[in-house]
Parts: C-alpha cells; structure tokens; sequence
C-alpha cells in the first residue's frame, strides 16, 4: 500500500538517542521502503514557541538536516527542508486555527505540561502549536504520520480539525485525514540517570543521554555508569514491574538490535547487568559513532546543507503552495 509520509523534528540542538530511537531510525526505515513517499521537515516555526538564540537556531537547522542525512534519510529519495522556508505552512495554521474551537486546545495536555504553573507567561505560540502541526500534515494530503505517546493527541486534533474543515465547506475527502503510524515493541527511551525521567537535552547531568555526536569513548563510558539496581535481570517481563532502570537499559537494547523486548529477556536473563551494559555499550557504539562521525563532517559543509534544505523546501513549497490555493478558493478568498 502507497504511504505519504510527512514527520517533523524540532532543531534544538544536541540531538540524543531518544531523538533517534523514538523517531529518526524510523524515518529511515520509511525512507527505504519504495512504497513511500516520505517528507521530513525541520520544524524551526514550532521551535520558536520558546525563546531562541538567533545565532543557535541557524545552526541547529543545519544540525537537524545533518542528523537526519547522516543517519541514512537519502534527500534523493525523500524531502528534507525547514518549515519556515514554505509560507504555506503559517498561512494554513491561521486557517485551520480559525476552523478549531477553543474547547478542542484547552484538552492538549502537552501544553499544560510544557508551560507547567506559569501559562500566563507562556507563549500563544506554544498554546496553538498543535494546530501549526495539523497544517504542516494537511497541507501534503498525508496519509500516515509516524507519532510516539506524546503526540497522538496532537494527531487526532489534526484529525479533527480536517473532518470540520470538509464538513463545514462540504469538500469531502478535500483534506485527507491522516492515519498514525506507531511503531510497535519500542520502548519510551528514559535518562541513564533515573529511569523514570524522560532521556532530555534539558538534563543538567550530559551522564543522562547519548548524544548523537557522542565519541565512542563517551558512549561506552556513559553506558557503563547507567543506574541499575541489585538484582539480577529476570527473564518475564511481568518482573520487570517498579524496576524503571532495568526496563530502561533492556527497551534501548532492544529497540537498538531491532528485536522485541521478550527475545532480549531471553538473551540476558539470570545475567548480571554488566553483561548487558557490556553488550549494549558494543552496539550502541557501532551503531551511533558513525552517524556521529558523519554528522560532524556535514556540519562542515554549510553549503551542501543548505543546498539540500533549499532543493527540499522547493519541492514542498510547489505542493503546499496548491494546496493552500485550492484551500482559499474553497472559503472564498
């Protein structure tokens, strides 16, 4: 079956296995399946909903493309470029935003998560972003987007929002209405420090996660000092209950060897940890040092970055930009 593929990730910089366990190594995936059509956008609109530094944001944008070239995203096969570079995707989201009632926002839990007690300082922007994402995936007729836990509320708003949209125009099937794509048997990736923490660029310990531009060294060494606890690692998954850490170590070994959590329980169980830590610090290493090594030999080419981002957003702004002339002659603009 034919997939339009549209997926986005933020350029705050620094990048860490999370990122790329969760959501990267899937774009890759998808991107050599010849049965796609996949668009991964560098989504600088939405980072922007938190105060910026002009001069770090530039370079995380390369820093994102760089990321995902390096980790195998061919920008032959698949479009690369950075949302802020298409108009379409602001023009849409006043559009969509004035299709969307206030009640459908007010239910976004990540809002009121990420501006926590003081959302009276919080921006608009982060409290409307949801809708900047339903225009970044309408605007390409979509037809499945790859989304972890934290965002499948976000794609049922999108979902939402197009059933209005071609319900109050009756434009039927005018905005596609896209299907999410979860990834199964992998795990939440959570901090080396404290398995009940989601791994962060925000950790104040850089103990906590493995940066994509880790050095071999820095990987092996972090894996080795990653809480665990005393007892052995069982071979039943209902044993792993109240044993964050444990969980943690066996969910990124497994979705790293791209195997089902069972079949690693099966592989280390009875053993003690520092077989694990010595097995997963190997893999990681041969998996993630590379992409570092590329990471930073693309960084130094600002220009072929550029190229590529540029080519990309061509390619998009010529489909959103239909897109959105369809969408205004249908309201009548």
């Amino acid at each position: 079956m034919f997939k339009k593929i549209f997926s986005g990730v933020q350029p705050t910089g620094n990048l860490h296995l999370g990122n790329y366990l969760g959501a990267i190594k899937n774009f890759v995936d998808l991107n050599n399946d010849s049965k796609n059509d996949c668009i991964f956008c560098v989504v600088d609109l939405h980072a922007i909903t938190v105060k910026q530094d002009k001069d770090q944001l530039t370079n995380n944008i390369r820093e994102t493309a760089a990321t995902f070239i390096a980790s195998g995203i061919d920008p032959s096969k698949s479009i690369i470029f950075s949302q802020s570079k298409v108009h379409a995707h602001a023009e849409g989201s006043w559009i969509l935003s004035c299709m969307a009632p206030m009640g459908w926002l007010n239910r976004m839990t990540q809002f009121k998560e990420k501006a926590g007690k003081d959302k009276e300082r919080a921006s608009v922007g982060l409290y409307i972003y949801p809708i900047l994402m339903a225009s970044d995936i309408l605007l390409y007729d979509t037809t499945h987007v790859p989304v972890g836990e934290d965002q499948k509320q976000h794609l049922e708003l999108t979902r939402d929002i197009a059933q209005k949209f071609n319900k109050d125009f009756d434009c039927e099937d005018f905005l596609r209405v896209p299907e999410p794509l979860i990834k199964k048997d992998f795990s939440r990736i959570m901090s080396l420090k404290d398995g009940l923490k989601k791994m962060s660029k925000s950790d104040p310990s850089d103990l906590s996660r493995i940066n994509l531009t880790d050095t071999k060294d820095e990987i092996i060494n972090k894996i080795k000092k990653a809480k665990t606890d005393s007892l052995p690692i069982p071979n039943e998954y209902q044993k792993l209950k109240d044993r964050s850490e444990a969980k943690n170590l066996l969910g990124i070994y497994s979705s790293i060897s791209d195997q089902t959590l069972d079949k690693t329980l099966e592989e280390f169980g009875g053993k003690n940890f520092s077989d694990l830590k010595s097995q997963l610090a190997e893999v990681l290493s041969s998996k993630i040092f590379p992409i570092s090594d590329e990471i930073k030999k693309l960084i130094k080419d600002q220009n072929y970055l550029d190229k590529v981002l540029a080519e990309g957003a061509n390619k998009a702004e010529e489909m959103a930009g239909k897109k959105i002339k369809e969408m205004k002659k249908i309201i009548g603009f």
